[in-house]
């Protein structure tokens, strides 16, 4: 079928929204929102009160209002996770620095031989040189004004330009077992399977973020797998959907614990739910009485 819909200007797509059943409390309003923020970017926020998905028509007293609030909720959330994801992001670098480096020297991430796959291996190896090529930061500029072998620094400067994709597959791929295990249980994560697992998922936590998509009742294709039993404060309901952000904001409160336990994440996490009280958590995978676990209380 061939689309032969035209292009329909602001005050035509309100008048759509009106029909469908939308309630505008301030038109002038709803148009410089819709001038900001794009028609099918909002579609997102506003599906959820639609009683018909295939006519688009709306639920009973659903507004216009309460889609901006769940827009701005979703911004606020993914500028929030940003801070706590980098400080996750730079301890995971530091560790895997100093743990794979004291065992295998300050090249390790150029050994073949120390990397399970060897076509993730070329793709971390040609995403490091690209960063180097492109890179103005002093201290890689002032290694190859002494140095010319071999063709890249050693880890603790060239992995400071790796992304938070590059780290996680650098960690995957790695072949040995034993120092992957080392830098999870100094996060008293108890296996590097786990650790693995919380890096992909974080990367795309991350990567939702960095480009600005749907964040509040997104699903991840990567099922997070949750121990049972770890260390410090957790959880006790495991009936919960992995593929919600519910089970990665605990990874990440978790996660910070094992960093910084003066950190202030739950507290700034719930003052952020209390400025948005007609958010849905439920839609975020946040199961009854989630404030009562031990992680959250």
């Amino acid at each position: 079928m061939e689309y032969s819909k035209q292009p329909i200007t602001v005050e035509e797509q309100i008048k759509v929204l009106k029909q469908r059943g939308l309630i505008i409390d301030d038109e002038s309003e709803t148009v410089s929102v819709l001038e900001r923020i794009s028609y099918f970017r909002l579609a997102c926020y506003w599906r959820p009160m639609e009683q018909d998905k295939v006519l688009h028509i709306f639920k009973p007293d659903s507004h216009f209002n309460n889609v901006l609030a769940l827009y701005q909720f979703d911004s606020e959330l993914k500028a929030f996770l940003f801070s706590p994801i980098q400080q996750i992001e730079i301890a995971v670098r530091t560790r895997m620095i100093q743990q794979f480096s004291m065992k295998y020297g300050p090249f390790w991430f150029m050994n073949r031989q120390l990397f399970i796959s060897e076509d993730i291996f070329k793709k971390h190896l040609n995403s490091l040189r690209k960063a180097i090529d492109k890179t103005n930061d002093d201290f890689i500029l002032d290694h190859f004004r002494r140095y010319d072998t071999p063709d890249m620094p050693p880890a603790w400067k060239t992995l400071e330009l790796a992304t938070f994709g590059t780290l996680s597959r650098m960690y995957t791929n790695f072949s040995d077992n034993a120092v992957k295990k080392q830098v999870a249980r100094s996060f008293t994560i108890p296996q590097h399977e786990f650790m693995r697992n919380w890096l992909e998922n974080l990367t795309v936590v991350r990567n939702i973020c960095a480009h600005h998509a749907r964040l509040w009742n997104n699903y991840t294709s990567i099922q997070l797998r949750l121990p049972h039993r770890l260390p410090y404060s957790w959880l006790t309901n495991f009936n919960i959907p992995v593929g919600r952000l519910y089970p990665q904001l605990c990874c990440i409160a978790y996660w910070l614990n094992a960093i910084d336990q003066k950190n202030t994440f739950v507290a700034d996490f719930k003052a952020l739910l209390t400025k948005y009280p007609t958010v849905d958590t439920a839609a975020m995978g946040f199961p009854r009485g989630w404030q009562q676990e031990p992680l959250w209380h």
